[in-house]
């Protein structure tokens, strides 16, 4: 079975709850889409508000206050918020990578080896049996190993050790001062071998919420290496629990069998998307969503990736709020009815933000004097 360049883009939006706001709890919204990108504090709230139909921010607090979604370092070593029950098979996933990534060059100037991250881990896990800052847990690396040790150390143990971040503050429960709590009790990854259950359960649960997808896109996604990828998929083929296809430009693709997959001529709306948004960020070939030529445009180089304007399932500009208002920029001409649906959900958006944080994002303005002229318009 061949699938088209469209209906790719619909399946994703449609396994990501872009086509219509679906009435889920927050805990049910995170599962389906599987992780929610987190490296800034409004980002995953955005997210569901683009997702959920009724979407209540206080909801997302309480699930993060107890701790039924949790925030970690996971896919691509940055932060998601992802369901509790699923951290442990995706943290176990990640092992492999978390190990070279995070004892590597800075970890091993500070004197230490991975066995001594292992011996360190439990103890710093102990000492975040309850929240503490991040202060506290540098002040505990330097007590325990000295001044000279503590930069390295903590730089390799907090993206390595099994941590989630403990909720500081309003108004998107995280501040940008992390606090740090001790993942639940269980097994300690150790070594660099990824369990390969929890990298089956990875793959089938990125299937499920962004395939179809090639080889490529599974390591991306979770930037693990592409031949375990590979061998793990085609072991899931043998036994029938993914089926393949053939992309649009003959690749291999693979998905889970009955997954939906909806026409080319699926109508996707107009939608306000957060800063890092996952469906930007899943896939190898990211043409999927955003047009090559607009890549770079909000993608930054240093990896910030704007607020974007998703138009009949891609991206078509970016926006930011202005004064109590949402600014659109679009990068190629929209219809009325384009500009009308972009208007009503900025109309929806000045209200979300309004108790929570107005000017979200404001500290990346500065990236606006670096786009190319467009339409701008104030919705």
């Amino acid at each position: 079975m061949t699938i088209t360049e469209r209906e790719l883009n619909r399946a994703t939006l449609s396994r990501q709850l872009l086509l219509r706001r679906e009435p889920l709890s927050v805990q049910e919204g995170v599962r389906r889409v599987v992780a929610l990108q987190a490296q800034q504090p409004a980002s995953p709230y955005l997210a569901l508000w683009n997702r959920l139909a009724g979407f209540a921010p206080a909801e997302l607090d309480a699930a993060f206050g107890g701790r039924s979604v949790v925030k970690a370092t996971l896919m691509r070593i940055t932060l998601h918020a992802v369901h509790a029950e699923d951290y442990p098979a995706f943290r176990a996933a990640m092992q492999p990578t978390l190990y070279a990534a995070r004892l590597g060059s800075r970890f091993a100037a500070a004197g230490l080896s991975p066995a001594d991250a292992d011996a360190l881990v439990p103890e710093v896990l102990a000492f975040a049996r309850t929240p503490r800052t991040s202060a506290d847990m540098q002040a505990w690396v330097e007590e325990r190993l000295g001044a000279d040790k503590k930069d390295g150390a903590w730089w390799g143990l907090k993206g390595y050790a099994p941590l989630h971040h403990a909720p500081t503050d309003a108004p998107w429960s995280f501040g940008h001062r992390p606090s740090f709590v001790a993942a639940p009790n269980g097994p300690v990854p150790t070594g660099r071998a990824a369990d390969p259950q929890a990298l089956r359960t990875l793959i089938l649960r990125y299937l499920a919420g962004f395939g179809p997808a090639s080889v490529a896109d599974v390591a991306q996604f979770a930037l693990v290496q592409k031949t375990p990828a590979r061998a793990a998929l085609l072991a899931l083929g043998d036994a029938d629990a993914v089926e393949q296809l053939q992309g649009p430009d003959g690749s291999v693709l693979f998905d889970v069998p009955g997954a939906p997959r909806p026409p080319a001529d699926t109508p996707a709306p107009a939608r306000l998307m957060a800063m890092w948004d996952s469906v930007l960020l899943a896939y190898a070939d990211r043409g999927r969503v955003i047009p090559p030529a607009y890549r770079p445009l909000v993608i930054r180089r240093n990896g910030d990736v704007l607020p974007t304007l998703l138009v009949d399932g891609h991206v078509a500009g970016v926006w930011r709020p202005v004064n109590g208002r949402i600014e659109a920029t679009a990068f190629h001409p929209l219809t009325p009815a384009a500009w009308e649906g972009l208007a009503a959900e900025a109309r929806a958006l000045t209200v979300f933000l309004a108790d929570r944080e107005a000017a979200v994002y404001s500290r990346y303005h500065h990236w606006w004097a670096k786009l190319p002229e467009a339409e701008t318009r104030i919705l």
